[in-house]
């Protein structure tokens, strides 16, 4: 899933939905979620009734509140003014959040540290669940999926797809137009390519992705996008996310960093050539989770902790976030093989196997280094 960065509280209905608990909150769990409309609907149409068939009596609610880091700062913003107003019981039962909305609120005891009492605790050991862009999470947050950014190419075109970096500049000079991205303003598949650019380049990743923020990293940032701004004179710049999969579909490019859930779906809807292949190369690409979260006090917190024990546990994971929706599941992919049929496993493990997204499926940057790589972008490269 791609995740735009900025989205409004529109509608009346949605801060309805938000207020204070009804007179159904012993009976009803009230799940907010940021993120496009398909994360509305798959709580709504493929979780709840499942759960509720499991715990009758139970009716599970959830609202989306936008796309982006604007979708979690909407819930930040309402538990927040909760917790400001001295409230006993919070309206929230569960939050699902991206990385900097968990940030922020477990920095500011928004959370609840809930993980080690759910069974599914144990499922997870990715560097995600413990660490969002620099703040410890470690406890208050499941992954619900991981979005992974990949190299797409065409295998009858590369042989031998780049393994590194400097294997991939290589490439490019010796076949000059045929890789595309995005940039910086076109889409996160493009923003993702030139974190993971700089992070190889600048040697920088360790602490890009765990800080401490260091302004005077700046002078090496720029000097790595000097580098991609030479290295962007051998390729060709796409319109978008969409545009860099029409273009490898049409020939125009034979690679590019593309969603692999993005990719995998458009192949299944016939839009995509069934020949393409993904790669991972070293040291990774960002990707992003989305979390569960329970805040700190929930009004039906125990029922919160079973709700997201429910939806994180493999048969779910398998069924809901890898057969419906293409993304590679929140907790390690190895609970999860056994719950799913070969072809789907196939599918998305053929190309990048679960070790190597365990090595190489990176983190964003921290918020800081973030913005200084964007602004140094625009400033060095586009200029």
């Amino acid at each position: 899933m791609r995740l735009t960065r900025f989205a409004l509280l529109a509608t009346p209905l949605l801060a309805a939905a938000l207020a204070a608990p009804g007179v159904h909150a012993q009976t009803t769990l009230n799940v907010v979620t940021a993120g496009d409309q398909n994360m509305v609907d798959y709580v709504n149409n493929f979780l709840a009734p499942r759960f509720e068939k499991q715990n009758p009596g139970i009716s599970v609610r959830a609202v989306g509140t936008g796309p982006g880091d604007a979708g979690s700062q909407k819930i930040y913003e309402k538990l927040s003014a909760q917790s400001k107003a001295g409230n006993a019981a919070w309206d929230v039962d569960v939050a699902v959040i991206h990385q900097r909305g968990a940030a922020t609120m477990v920095k500011e005891n928004l959370l609840a540290a809930y993980r080690s009492q759910i069974a599914t605790d144990k499922l997870v050991s990715r560097d995600s669940a413990k660490n969002a862009l620099g703040q410890n999470v470690d406890g208050y947050v499941i992954p619900m999926f991981h979005s992974q950014i990949a190299l797409a190419y065409n295998p009858d075109l590369v042989k031998a797809p780049p393994k590194n970096f400097t294997e991939l500049e290589a490439w490019v000079k010796q076949y000059p137009k045929q890789f595309g991205y995005n940039g910086v303003k076109g889409g996160m598949s493009g923003v993702g390519f030139v974190m993971g650019y700089v992070s190889a380049n600048s040697g920088l990743g360790k602490t890009l992705e765990e800080g401490p923020y260091d302004a005077s990293k700046k002078a090496a940032i720029d000097k790595s996008l000097a580098a991609l701004k030479e290295f962007n004179k051998s390729v060709v710049m796409t319109p978008g996310n969409a545009g860099t999969l029409d273009m490898l579909n049409r020939g125009e490019i034979t690679m590019g960093p593309v969603w692999v859930d993005m990719f995998y779906t458009w192949q299944a809807d016939g839009k995509l050539s069934p020949k393409l292949k993904l790669a991972l190369p070293e040291p990774g690409l960002p990707g992003q989770p989305m979390y569960y979260a329970v805040p700190a006090k929930a009004a039906n917190a125990a029922l919160a902790r079973k709700f997201v024990e429910f939806a994180a546990s493999p048969e779910i994971q398998a069924e809901g976030i890898v057969k419906q929706f293409n993304w590679y599941p929140g907790i390690d992919a190895q609970h999860v093989k056994a719950k799913l049929d070969a072809k789907s496993w196939d599918k998305l493990f053929t190309d990048i196997k679960p070790e190597t997204l365990q090595r190489y499926g990176r983190p964003f940057p921290l918020s800081d280094y973030f913005t200084d790589i964007v602004e140094g972008y625009e400033r060095v490269v586009l200029k």
